[in-house]
């Protein structure tokens, strides 16, 4: 398939929640909210203070059961939009708890998967300080 989306007119952008004010969404015409529904690295001290930069963090997101499926209907709930008679700029937003983790990596794989549309990734959270929560019960 051939994009009919000019260059650029694809944004991805990874967020956290927790540092949007009133933990609302930036803009989006598809946004992933991964807070819910996927395990957090977050809470496994061991990866706590690293990122989306950080193979571990990389891995355990990736190997989440659920996350690549989501990862596949997302590139191409994509490129259905970018293939519309009227095709124009698309916005993804990826979201989690601190936008350090499950975020930072979903967006890039989105990106990744769809560096044919030359989209522009934006990771607005992922060097904001770790977002501090009580552990997790049972």
């Amino acid at each position: 398939m051939t994009a009919q989306t000019p260059a650029s007119a694809l944004t991805i952008t990874s967020f956290g929640y927790g540092h949007q004010p009133g933990e609302i969404a930036p803009a989006a015409h598809l946004t992933l909210d991964l807070r819910q529904h996927f395990r957090d690295p977050h809470v496994d001290p061991a990866m706590r203070e690293l990122t989306g930069r950080d193979q571990e963090v990389i891995t355990a997101v990736l190997s989440t059961p659920g996350i690549p499926a989501l990862i596949a209907a997302a590139v191409a709930a994509a490129r259905a939009f970018c293939s519309g008679p009227s095709a124009g700029p698309l916005h993804i937003a990826a979201g989690c708890v601190g936008g350090r983790h499950r975020s930072y990596v979903v967006a890039s794989a989105l990106g990744t998967l769809l560096a044919d549309l030359d989209p522009a990734v934006v990771h607005l959270h992922v060097d904001r300080p770790v977002i501090r929560r009580p552990a997790p019960q049972g």
